[in-house]
């Protein structure tokens, strides 16, 4: 027997056109993404990872929402180059929703070159269910403008752009940081390459802390890595899953941020070592390395400014004897000067070197923060070296290569008279093209890890 309809009319179905459309679930997700990172400045490779885990997207949505998400946010500077032609007032007077939802569409359309009826559709129906139906008009008028306007290769000769701001647009970067990458390069001989590789999905890098790398290479199905000892590449996988990196004798750390643990480790140093410091710690992969391997009777004093990081220091440390974590401000540390023997700054820094995991970060920084991080950069410099004793080293670090946070601040600490710099090629012999100058300089494009700038410095005196 058929039910009878509900009181209220609750039992009649919507006329079609009035029904609230079903939304995409990779789109939507990746929407997500791009809303978080505008609204409140997440970072996309911590929050994609839990959204997915959470929805439970089949690994092909689960694919496409990654490309998406990433791919929008890396893009964003050429796709609001576009946009702020299609749209009748600045981009900064739209609802940041709506921007975000233009972003997303316009990227499948110019980039991935998906189809634009299921681009266009499918964002206005995002538009509809999450802003309204008002906002809905002007995506679908627009994206429609964006899909006539062809690729991206149409889009960069509609723009007529030339030079640098081509290759700014054509690489997704700002110019400012096209200029920088040519800098810390010297000259235009890969400054392309270097850009370019910016767009690769980063392998996910893992280390044996505790435990032998074959070992880990047989668990995880991944691959040794060429340079760090301790290192496995993964082709792909979630590594939380790996009983190893759940129980912390193995974790997830870029090979480039191991070589830089690594550094410290194998620099020369005169006499008998008792204490080793990580002046900014957090979150605690360097230490945690640096603990795995320290000589024995060596303590590991690792300190954070942020409690919470100094916290999350304690937890990779977990149980290591002779270790101690502070939380700690590294220009005005509570130990005494010439404590320690070696010492490692891993400062704090633009972060540019690191644009393949979290591509919002080419967009969020400006020119404008070097100089401040570079100031604090050598304040830090010089407490270390403060820290170390006479015949000890330190070891510079930044995950920058911008010439104002690397070069320049290890020159100014060179000045001094009881200060000798160290070169860093020669202790990393199985590392091609390494030097810069007397430093040392990864990129993704020569070494497949992060852009990982090192310095090596001795107190005389």
């Amino acid at each position: 027997m058929t039910p009878a309809p509900r009181k209220g009319g609750q039992g009649r179905r919507r006329h079609p056109a009035t029904r609230r459309p079903v939304l995409d679930g990779a789109r939507l997700t990746a929407y997500d993404v791009l809303d978080a990172v505008t609204s409140r400045e997440a970072f996309a490779n911590l929050l994609l990872p839990q959204l997915l885990r959470e929805r439970q997207l089949d690994p092909r949505d689960a694919g496409f929402a990654t490309q998406l998400a990433y791919g929008a946010l890396r893009a964003q500077g050429t796709l609001d180059a576009i946009l702020t032609g299609l749209v009748s007032r600045p981009l900064a007077e739209l609802d940041p929703r709506v921007l975000d939802l233009l972003r997303l569409g316009a990227y499948q359309l110019i980039d991935l070159r998906v189809p634009s009826h299921a681009a266009v559709d499918t964002t206005v129906d995002l538009t509809r269910g999450i802003v309204g139906t008002g906002a809905s008009g002007l995506v679908n008028a627009v994206l429609r403008k964006v899909a006539a306007g062809g690729d991206r290769a149409a889009w960069l000769e509609a723009l007529g752009a030339e030079g640098d701001e081509r290759l700014a647009l054509a690489t997704d970067h700002p110019r400012w940081i096209v200029d920088a990458w040519r800098d810390a390069l010297g000259g235009d001989d890969d400054l392309e390459s270097a850009l370019l590789a910016d767009f690769a999905a980063p392998e996910v890098h893992l280390v044996a802390r505790r435990m032998d790398r074959g070992e880990l290479v047989a668990e995880s199905g991944g691959e040794p890595g060429p340079w760090s000892p301790y290192a496995v590449r993964l082709g792909g996988g979630d590594p939380g899953r790996l009983a190893s990196v759940r129980s912390g004798r193995a974790a997830v750390q870029d090979e480039g941020s191991q070589l830089a643990a690594l550094l410290l480790l194998r620099a020369p140093i005169e006499g008998r070592e008792t204490a080793w410091l990580d002046m900014c710690a957090g979150p605690g992969g360097k230490a945690g390395l640096l603990a795995a391997t320290r000589p024995e009777g060596v303590r590991l004093t690792a300190a954070d400014r942020a409690p919470h990081r100094a916290e999350l220091v304690r937890q990779t440390l977990g149980d290591e004897q002779d270790t101690e974590v502070l939380a700690a401000d590294g220009t005005q540390p509570p130990w005494a000067p010439g404590s320690f023997d070696r010492v490692l700054l891993d400062a704090p820094c633009t972060g540019l070197g690191a644009l393949r995991r979290r591509p919002e970060v080419r967009w969020r920084r400006t020119a404008d923060d070097v100089a401040p991080l570079a100031e604090l950069q050598t304040r830090l410099l010089d407490s270390a070296l403060r820290s170390a004793r006479v015949g000890g080293v330190v070891a510079y670090v930044t995950c920058s290569p911008h010439t104002a946070e690397t070069t320049d601040v290890v020159e100014r600490a060179a000045r001094r008279d009881d200060v000798e710099v160290l070169p860093v090629a020669p202790l990393f012999p199985e590392v091609p093209d390494i030097a810069r100058g007397d430093h040392g300089q990864l990129w993704p494009h020569r070494h497949g890890t992060d852009a990982m700038f090192m310095a090596l410095l001795r107190r005389t005196r």
